[in-house]
């Protein structure tokens, strides 16, 4: 097994910076017999979902023999026996199989305030890497996270060293690359601010804050070659500090793609993201050296200071393996007088709702239909969820906002009916209510709602105001790059004419979904501008398929 795993690792959610598929810097990771990796992207969290989901498949056989393992010494105890030495190593030998996902970011850190932005050269603050070392930190690494983009938004989401004292507890921290703090003081060549922050992190912080080098080597004239020779300055500071003050120093390679040979890729991913042809010599580059590398590459950088690659285990042995589900939380409705039971009122508006859509003789169909509606939709814990939701149509039918009927699984309920969340009668239609909630599946309510377009903005903002801002959000969508647009952006940035461009995107099927590998075998004419002998034709698609 490797000593050694990534600490400082950027995926597709650093949009148009980070071209790592998750499951691919996993599966990478482990080939390389690395016992976990970290994520970092730049000023957010959108990945960790996603990342914790994948490493948990991963994990999951291992889990189970675990917990049949820790079952069979509960048993072998409460028959007051000791388990034997071959039972416990069987437990041991289970965890040190489990790939552990070590939760990050990587933020940008306002000198002044977060609240300041009187300063434009502050507008995209010093880089800090972050890490949950358990559930607590996962927490406070959220809330920080939040609270940069809602408070500290300037140009880039930024938090300060208040959110930092506020919400260290659970956080392991190091100082990131050259655009972190203590490097930059170092590049200022003000090596006295340099320890002096050190030790403020270390206040903060204590033994869970670590100082990072990382080493790109280009060759002289080569890619961003200035990086390297900073670089390299800056580490021989950065190392004779972390023996002055007693921090371990880790080592780090900024990963921003899987393989090197991705590179050129991701280069054009830049270019994409700046604005700028790929032949334009002032723009943005890489040093082509950001890929995940194994423990040997990493040792081949540090060959004098091998504890920098021993000290991410360090880290590594620190984080706690947690879950991120919960169950949902529903925010409190506020009952009217006379009620004191979301259940209760929920029925009172449901039968009230029956009444006007079918009469004051309610047949015993429908009677029994709504109680067992009623009785599912209180035992998951739902009621308030119903009553926010009428709450809103509500006061958007007052305002005069034009509501859809409602679509998809919600139209098989009828006390969603009576409450003219939906305007389809699922009697009427025989629409099965099972299909939008059941005990067997639980998952949340799932309402699909239209307002006319002028309307929305003014519904959102009633349940913003009655509900407060911290606790209403949107639902953010990602988009990976359609076939078509990934051709011609690729195209664009090396110049291929649009002429040439536009000729080969349209030779890619106009299906949902379809992507380059699957075009190719449906289209031999596209597979053939693959195999193209015009370099320009061959590596647009080849770099537009990563």
């Amino acid at each position: 097994m490797s000593n050694f795993i990534h600490l400082h690792v950027h995926t597709q959610y650093s949009i148009l910076d980070g071209a790592s598929n998750i499951k691919g810097l996993v599966d990478r990771a482990k080939s390389l017999g690395m016992r976990g990796i970290a994520i970092t992207d730049h000023g957010n969290m959108f990945g960790v979902k996603e990342f914790v989901n994948t490493i948990g498949k991963l994990n999951s056989p291992i889990l189970a023999d675990i917990k049949a393992t820790e079952a069979e010494i509960k048993k072998t105890q409460d028959s007051g026996q000791n388990p034997s030495e071959e039972l416990q190593s069987k437990l041991n030998q289970a965890k040190s199989k489990l790939f552990k996902p070590i939760i990050g970011c990587e933020v940008y850190v306002a000198s002044k305030s977060r609240h300041d932005r009187s300063d434009k050269d502050d507008r995209g603050g010093n880089h800090l890497i972050l890490l949950a070392k358990n559930k607590t930190g996962y927490h406070n690494l959220i809330k920080m996270v939040s609270y940069s983009w809602t408070q500290g938004f300037y140009y880039k989401p930024r938090i300060d060293k208040e959110l930092l004292r506020k919400y260290n507890e659970g956080i392991i921290v190091t100082s990131a690359c050259l655009g972190g703090e203590i490097p930059q003081a170092i590049i200022k060549g003000n090596i006295a601010e340099a320890e002096n922050t050190i030790h403020e992190f270390v206040d903060i912080f204590g033994n869970d804050f670590y100082l990072e080098v990382m080493l790109h080597p280009v060759k002289p004239g080569g890619h961003a070659e200035d990086t390297y020779l900073e670089q390299q300055r800056t580490n021989k500071v950065i190392l004779d500090l972390a023996k002055k003050t007693g921090v371990k120093c880790i080592a780090t390679n900024d990963v921003h793609f899987i393989n090197a040979e991705d590179s050129e890729a991701h280069d054009r991913l830049i270019c994409l993201n700046t604005g700028k042809d790929l032949d334009d010599p002032k723009r943005m580059r890489y040093t082509m050296q950001e890929y995940l590398k194994s423990e040997a590459d990493m040792l081949s950088l540090f060959p004098n200071n091998p504890e920098c690659i021993n000290n991410t285990m360090d880290i590594a042995n620190k984080v706690e393996i947690y879950t991120l589900d919960h169950a949902p939380i529903m925010p409190d409705f506020e009952l009217p007088e006379g009620f004191t039971d979301d259940n209760d009122y929920l029925k009172h508006l449901t039968y009230e709702g029956a009444r006007m859509r079918w009469g004051d003789n309610l047949s015993a169909e429908i009677t029994e239909r709504l109680n067992f509606e009623l009785s599912v939709i209180e035992g998951m814990g739902f009621p308030s969820y119903f009553l926010i939701v009428w709450d809103f149509l509500k006061a958007a039918r007052d305002m005069d906002v034009s509501v859809g009927p409602g679509r998809g699984s919600a139209a098989g309920s009828a006390v969603a009916y009576c409450l003219r969340i939906t305007d389809i009668d699922p009697i009427k239609y025989n629409l099965l209510f099972e299909r939008f909630l059941n005990p067997e599946r639980i998952s949340m309510p799932d309402i699909d709602i239209d307002f006319d377009e002028d309307g929305r903005e003014q519904v959102l903002q009633w349940v913003v105001k009655k509900y407060g801002k911290e606790r209403v959000a949107h639902i953010i969508t990602f988009g990976t790059m359609a076939a078509k647009m990934a051709i011609r952006d690729v195209a664009r940035v090396q110049k291929l004419p649009l002429s040439e461009a536009n000729r080969i995107a349209k030779l890619v099927p106009e299906k949902p979904g379809i992507t380059l590998q699957k075009a190719y075998k449906e289209v031999p004419e596209l597979l053939q501008c693959k195999k193209s002998p015009d370099e320009l034709v061959r590596t647009t698609l080849q770099y537009a398929e990563v």
